[in-house]
């Protein structure tokens, strides 16, 4: 007598719903690299297809590093985005190891004050920090485009929260042995935040190899052009109507935050959702 398994509508229905959603996510980026493979007489033609009938992307990319540094626009990326979060990384594990570890008056206030300053948007500073910058003669710098970003307090809220899912006595073992503080949160609190720091990463990364408000603000020389701030300035002045090798170099900019999504991919699930733990 055989048994039939009732067919499960509503996993169907999510997973319909996921691929949709993935589509809509992914339509734009299918698009680029459709454009960055056509040559121009097909990016212009009436007819819609995204296979092109002639690949150019090589063409399109050689055009593209021909007419832009695009290179040295990739190292300033990663100078920048590396040099930002260790910064942070550096400033926000004592500090959350302070608000979850350990015991001081005021600390369930400070906290609070961490949380307020998540909710204050970076625009909202941008004018007195450009100002300090600029008394202190700093703009158009590498500096100019790390320091501002030296304190996450959204990095200090999640590695607080991951902190807290630690278990005291580790830390008490930890003192017993005669290892002070800041040793703690160095030999014993990193290695057991990794994937916090990998989720933290990602995020950090993103939203620093993508900023282009801040980088349009306090740049002026062409050689310190972050990625952003160099695909818009070479739609304007080199590509213009060219969209093979724009979509092109849009391509190679956004290239490394895949790969590095990619290969932090397990670790960035697991840091999330082990920061939720209570």
């Amino acid at each position: 007598m055989s048994h039939s398994h009732p067919i499960p509508y509503r996993a169907i229905l999510r997973h319909i719903l996921l691929i949709a959603g993935a589509a809509i996510m992914l339509a734009p980026f299918i698009w680029m690299i459709s454009t960055a493979s056509k040559p121009q007489t097909e990016v212009f033609s009436s007819e819609l297809h995204l296979i092109p009938h002639h690949f150019a992307l090589w063409e399109n990319l050689r055009e593209a590093f021909a007419k832009a540094n695009l290179l040295r626009f990739l190292v300033n990326g990663v100078i920048v985005t590396f040099s930002i979060f260790v910064l942070q990384i550096m400033v926000a594990l004592p500090a959350a190891y302070a608000l979850a570890k350990l015991r001081f008056v005021g600390r369930e206030t400070l906290f609070a004050l961490v949380l307020f300053g998540i909710l204050i948007p970076p625009q909202a500073t941008a004018i007195p920090i450009f100002l300090l910058l600029h008394n202190l003669g700093l703009l158009d710098s590498y500096a100019a485009l790390v320091l501002p970003f030296t304190i996450s307090v959204f990095g200090i809220f999640l590695m607080r929260q991951f902190f807290k899912t630690v278990p005291d006595d580790l830390v008490d073992a930890a003192r017993m042995d005669g290892i002070s503080e800041f040793g703690i949160v160095w030999r014993v609190m990193l290695p057991a935040a990794i994937p916090a720091v990998t989720a933290f990463g990602i995020f950090s990364v993103v939203a620093h190899w993508n900023d282009y408000f801040w980088p349009l603000i306090v740049l002026n020389s062409e050689q310190l052009r972050t990625p952003p701030l160099a695909v818009a300035h070479f739609r304007n002045n080199e590509a213009g109507t060219s969209y093979g090798p724009l979509m092109a170099a849009a391509m190679v900019i956004i290239a490394p935050l895949v790969i590095a999504f990619l290969f932090a991919q397990r670790r960035f699930i697991e840091g999330i959702t082990l920061t939720g733990i209570k």
